[in-house]
């Protein structure tokens, strides 16, 4: 079978294990569209090609970059006659303009059509987002929800095709892992990472949490966004800005490195009205390099860490302190859940396992008219 996927989250070099790895399969043929670019509210991110054998990576144009609900591919079509796959899978969500207009642009072909989702709240469009949404839930042969709550929404919202509910990206194990002697200052290193430093993602609570701890520690931020000057300012006002440290956006490709820097890995994110947690792909990411995680309750962050790290009620800084000073105080502790983490990473969070996932999501796909 052929397939065709359009993923601009493939933009990211560590994503592109996953399609290397659902290349393998002997009877697939695939091909991956991506743009140049993509302009994210947090900064541009540009194309890695990092991983790019045994499948086609084609570099096309996008229009209206960086508008997620406005964003398309004009020359989609074109590769689909090219290519002329069996599925279209649409990594998109289905409410956006490039998801509608991929599932027309395949009807010239008579491709089957799959979408991807990460949205794990019920969210109301005006026109004619509505529509195009309406559209895509009624006429895509299958879905992949990224969480069970996602799957849940669209369920609610009208979707009455086959799903599969797999994260969009797994970790691949032979970047992410425990790097012997990465370790590198005596003090208790403490961590958090995301694309964006915003409000939602409790920033804020990790330093005043961090502050109330005694002994020697180090607070190191990975990301950037509007509230870092306000971040800063909160250091300086608590007295610790000598102990904490803002690292800026890190790359897919040095992450690892940063990951096996730290002693603990906490994500403080709290639910808004329009927003809460649907994955928090660094906790799986830490946890194959042995990294202890902590997480509040936000979310699919709890399922994804499940009793292989510790959770906290969200903006519970008391709680959030306690885990931190156990996890100080117990070399042992954090050698156990290390362990742990990697060992639930292995079991479902692998690329291989993301791949083998949606290759027989491809394959239910195909049988759907026998």
């Amino acid at each position: 079978m052929r397939v065709l996927m359009v993923s601009k989250a493939c933009l990211v070099g560590a994503y592109q294990t996953k399609l290397e790895l659902i290349a393998r399969s002997a009877d697939l043929e695939l091909m991956v569209i991506v743009p140049p670019y993509w302009r994210d509210p947090s900064g541009k991110i540009t194309l890695e090609k990092m991983h790019t054998d045994g499948y086609q990576l084609v570099v096309d144009p996008i229009r209206f970059n960086g508008y997620y609900h406005w964003h398309y591919y004009p020359v989609l079509k074109k590769r689909l006659r090219e290519f002329a796959p069996n599925i279209l899978h649409i990594d998109e969500e289905p409410y956006n303009l490039a998801t509608w207009k991929a599932l027309r642009d395949c009807r010239s072909i008579g491709c089957k059509t799959l979408f991807f989702s990460w949205q794990n709240i019920n969210r109301r469009y005006p026109w004619p987002f509505s529509q195009m949404e309406k559209s895509v839930l009624n006429e895509a042969d299958f879905a992949i929800m990224g969480s069970s709550e996602s799957a849940s929404v669209w369920q609610k919202k009208g979707y009455r095709g086959p799903l599969e509910v797999i994260p969009q990206f797994g970790v691949s194990t032979k970047s992410f892992h425990k790097q012997e002697g990465a370790r590198r200052s005596e003090k208790f290193v403490i961590g958090t990472a995301g694309r964006r430093l915003v409000a939602e993602k409790g920033i804020d609570l990790i330093i005043r949490s961090a502050a109330s701890l005694p002994g020697s520690w180090q607070l190191r931020i990975a990301g950037d966004g509007p509230e870092r000057r306000a971040l800063k300012k909160l250091a300086v006002e608590l007295g610790v800005n000598n102990r904490v440290t803002f690292e800026g956006t890190i790359s897919s490709k040095d992450m690892p490195a940063f990951l096996n820097q730290l002693d603990v890995l906490v994500l403080a994110s709290r639910t808004r009205p329009n927003w809460k947690e649907q994955f928090g792909r660094v906790i799986i990411e830490a946890m194959a390099c042995e990294v202890p995680v902590i997480g509040s309750e936000s979310g699919e962050i709890p399922n994804v860490i499940g009793s292989a790290g510790l959770i906290f009620r969200e903006d519970d800084g008391e709680a959030l302190s306690k885990h931190i000073r156990f996890l100080m105080e117990d070399e042992e502790a954090r050698g156990i859940l290390g362990k742990a983490g990697l060992k639930r990473v292995m079991a479902s969070y692998t690329q291989e396992k993301i791949a083998e996932k949606t290759i027989e999501v491809y394959q239910k796909m195909m049988a759907l008219d026998e």
